[in-house]
């Protein structure tokens, strides 16, 4: 069996980049001579991100939440490193937690939606036009095991995910036969900075819920979207891949 085709050289975008798994993956690209467009809301986060990467890279200040930011953002990436290969969404709140719906303000909701799925919605509209010029793309959208099953005190975060996941399998039959192939992934509880926000009490109910008993880390989880986003993986689209450690069914 051969190795993974080299990626050196083609060109990554990545969201949430400032920390977490869009870093972390960021930086795994960057070791193997990707280009990558590192997106954040937050500057300071981006000039730290940058400083860890080996190769070249972008800093962009951009909402996904924003139509109007996203755009700008991939026009930017386009005019400085002439196209998008692979796209990494992994921008993503979680919202009030540990919490019942009743207790959930609608505000809050309507934000954990914006960031989340309308995020999803708005990057993968804005890379499409280009990849499709060049009959190739990868493009992966983080979603969560909760927007599978569910998780109770996370309406919010586990409504939009499942969102997520919807939109992947619904773009990705429609841009089927160009190339591009639009997939998603199902994390359980993984060790990351979103991992902080959320109540100790919370974070045992997720675990306890896993088969394996624990958290995933950020190395197995890029592992997983390295091969999600690799050339070789080129008859799987529309499908929401699953790292939960057994607790996914289906």
């Amino acid at each position: 069996m051969s190795s993974f085709q080299s990626i050196e050289k083609q060109v990554a975008l990545v969201t949430g980049a400032g920390s977490g798994i869009g870093l972390s993956v960021a930086r795994q690209f960057s070791a193997e001579g990707v280009r990558v467009a590192l997106l954040d809301t937050v500057s300071g986060k981006l000039d730290e991100a940058a400083t860890s990467l080996k190769g070249e890279c972008l800093k962009v200040v951009a909402d996904v939440s924003s139509e109007t930011d996203v755009q700008a953002a991939v026009t930017k990436t386009k005019s400085t490193f002439g196209q998008i290969d692979i796209v990494v969404n992994a921008a993503g709140i979680a919202g009030i937690t540990n919490a019942t719906i009743e207790n959930i303000p609608t505000d809050n909701f309507i934000k954990v939606f914006q960031v989340n799925l309308l995020g999803s919605f708005n990057i993968a509209k804005a890379v499409l036009p280009s990849m499709k010029e060049r009959n190739y793309g990868r493009i992966l959208l983080i979603a969560s095991i909760a927007g599978k099953e569910g998780n109770a005190g996370m309406a919010s975060y586990s409504a939009t995910k499942a969102g997520v996941i919807g939109l992947a399998k619904a773009i990705g039959k429609e841009y089927a036969e160009t190339g591009i192939t639009i997939n998603s992934l199902a994390p359980a509880v993984i060790k990351t900075p979103i991992h902080d926000t959320i109540p100790q009490d919370q974070i045992d109910y997720m675990t306890e819920k896993i088969p394996m008993k624990r958290c995933g880390d950020l190395e197995e989880i890029v592992s997983a979207i390295r091969f999600i986003v690799s050339p070789e993986n080129s008859f799987t689209t529309g499908f929401c891949y699953d790292l939960s450690g057994g607790r996914a069914t289906y």
